[in-house]
């Protein structure tokens, strides 16, 4: 499921900032299998706790399992949207701020393959490194949406702007939940709340 979210990123990446229409025609089939695969894993889960009675710590994996791959449905979720925001701006002209929006888009898609291999190597120190690089992303959304609210004298239409604050958002939310994700695997390990 990771994988496939990871691969969603990247088409939703390839869209936005190559205008990439066939990226963006792949990504709702690529979104229907993670939404199955979400529920299929929550399923599991509430048949594991509910005919087994799991022991405390097994409990608490299940329970973060459940709210992780949740955490990962969304940032599918958001890249679809992203791609849906990519094939609105098509018709427009390329807007300055694109490059930085495209290093915001790198971050967070760094932030995901870090959740993930956190994940995978139970590493229970990512939480917090995570936080750091969700303070950047924070920091790009807060810069990017300042200067597209006080753009003054806009010539012509101002959907490219509102589509481009909406693309940021979307940044911002998959890089939170990264950071949750990273933050659910220290809790796995330890048992403590970031």
């Amino acid at each position: 499921m990771g994988a496939l979210v990871e691969q969603l990123f990247r088409l939703s990446h390839q869209a936005l900032f190559a205008r990439d229409l066939i990226a963006a025609e792949q990504i709702p089939r690529l979104d229907k299998k993670i939404d199955r695969f979400y529920r299929q894993i929550e399923s599991d889960c509430t048949t594991i706790i509910i005919r087994q009675a799991p022991t405390e710590k097994y409990l608490r994996y299940l329970s973060a399992f459940m709210q992780l791959v949740r955490d990962l449905e969304r940032i599918g979720d958001h890249a679809e949207d992203l791609a849906k925001i990519a094939i609105k701006l098509f018709p427009y002209p390329e807007h300055s701020s694109l490059p930085e929006i495209a290093i915001m888009s790198q971050h967070a898609q760094a932030m995901l393959g870090a959740c993930l291999v956190a994940l995978g190597d139970l590493d229970e120190t990512s939480g917090q490194r995570m936080k750091q690089l969700d303070d950047a992303v924070d920091n790009a959304y807060e810069h990017l949406y300042q200067t597209f609210a006080h753009q003054e004298n806009l010539p012509g239409i101002i959907e490219p702007i509102l589509l481009l604050t909406l693309a940021i958002s979307c940044l911002e939310r998959m890089a939170d939940h990264a950071t949750n994700i990273a933050q659910r695997v220290t809790y796995i390990v330890t048992g403590q709340r970031s």
